[in-house]
């Protein structure tokens, strides 16, 4: 993994398009995914309560959204590749508002699941296409600092969802969250109609059909630096979402903390990954996107052990909160690069190639969520060992699928 020669300077990423305001609606399209779990995780206690159900059914509702989101993306990436990037979205935000509202009106625990279902399926849309965008737009260094540039937008869902749910429960019930969840849906399908250009012309879409979207698949996941770099990011993507499918249990039960305390605490790791995130766009100023993402991984599995050691020997709040706040810090840099690896070889394909990454990342993470709610919540454990065990597993992905690197003089 050698450094990238550095004869000049990679320019900061122009924001074209409608500047900001693009790069907001990006933002907020890619945070479909934390928004729509994040903000109801304060209320998975007293949902559980009210539907007076077990933590690990309550938690399959998250399964659900991240299996809706993983399907979701796998068919929104091929369709961006033929009909273009604008209307797939405007479709599937729309259909993510009325989603939202039908899980605040579920009478039952199914009823609920089957809406997050369909949410999570809608919202894919927003996450994959937005990056098939940055890819028609940006390549190599430039399309990893967007990434990470996005992620100042994207990180302010889990550092905000969390601690605004928290404030809402103060005030409604869950169904009130979902109902504000409605709104987002609402709202961003203006902000698009109005602020985002159709980014990929006609000349350029995938033509042929099922048969030619099929084949478009095969080459993608047939291409081993696609497939070491988009599991290297899912599994820090499912590491990341063994920490929310069981901090909302190991922080408010073991721990003690109230729904605002966990909102702090919450918040606190994901202004790590914002940090972290633009640490990476001045190291991508002199050092390679597959340099990074290797230093990283080192960091975030020797944190994940130390959690796991942490854990084992009950060193407290704090002795867990250190090295849980190390291994999501570094998801701020896993995912710009590791995003940016993987797209790389096929911008013909970019919709396609992000539908790849998307599904990997939401089925390992929809595997992800209910084993640490099966294997217990009573202790910090079970967590720990899933997060530590995935931590590994990204490191090994990446070190032994992608080709290696070329040589630099």
């Amino acid at each position: 993994m050698e450094g990238r020669p550095a004869p000049a300077r990679p320019r900061a990423p122009r924001l074209r398009g409608r500047g900001l305001p693009l790069m907001f609606v990006l933002g907020a399209l890619t945070a479909f995914g934390p928004v729509s779990i994040d903000l109801y995780l304060p209320a998975l206690p007293a949902l559980a309560s009210d539907f007076g159900t077990h933590e690990s059914q309550v938690q399959l509702t998250i399964t659900t959204c991240l299996v809706g989101l993983a399907v979701g993306q796998a068919v929104a990436g091929p369709i961006s590749d033929a009909l273009g990037r604008r209307r797939p979205i405007l479709f599937g935000v729309a259909v993510y508002a009325v989603a939202s509202a039908a899980c605040a009106a579920a009478a039952s625990l199914g009823l609920l699941t089957a809406g997050r279902l369909l949410q999570g399926f809608a919202g894919a849309a927003g996450i994959v296409i937005a990056r098939a965008v940055v890819r028609d737009l940006y390549s190599g260094v430039e399309a990893a600092r967007y990434f990470s540039l996005l992620m100042l937008v994207t990180g302010l869902a889990p550092v905000l969802a969390p601690f605004v749910g928290a404030q809402l429960l103060h005030l409604t019930s869950w169904r009130g969250l979902f109902v504000a969840l409605t709104a987002y849906g609402v709202l961003l399908f203006v902000a698009v109609f109005f602020f985002l250009r159709e980014t990929l012309p006609e000349e350029r879409r995938v033509t042929g059909g099922a048969r030619q979207t099929a084949r478009a698949f095969r080459v993608v996941a047939g291409d081993r630096d696609v497939i070491g770099y988009s599991l290297a990011c899912g599994f820090m993507f499912a590491a990341m979402f063994a920490y929310i499918a069981g901090s909302p249990f190991v922080l408010q039960d073991v721990y003690d903390l109230s729904p605002a305390e966990f909102g702090v605490a919450f918040g606190v790791n994901s202004i790590g990954i914002v940090t972290a995130s633009q640490l990476g766009r001045r190291l991508l100023l002199r050092h390679s996107e597959r340099r990074i993402l290797g230093a990283t991984l080192i960091v975030a599995t020797t944190a994940g052990l130390a959690l796991l050691a942490a854990s084992a020997i009950e060193l407290g709040l704090f002795g867990l909160l250190v090295p849980l706040f190390l291994v999501i810090s570094c998801i701020g840099l896993v995912f710009p690069t590791a995003t940016s690896l993987a797209m790389a070889n096929h911008p013909e394909v970019a919709g396609t190639a992000s539908g790849l990454l998307g599904v990997l990342q939401f089925v390992l993470g929809a595997i992800t969520a209910p084993l640490v709610g099966l294997a217990g919540t009573d202790t910090a454990l079970p967590m720990a060992a899933v997060i530590a065990g995935l931590t590994i597993a990204a490191l090994v992905a990446f070190r032994v699928l992608p080709r290696p690197a070329p040589a630099t003089a």
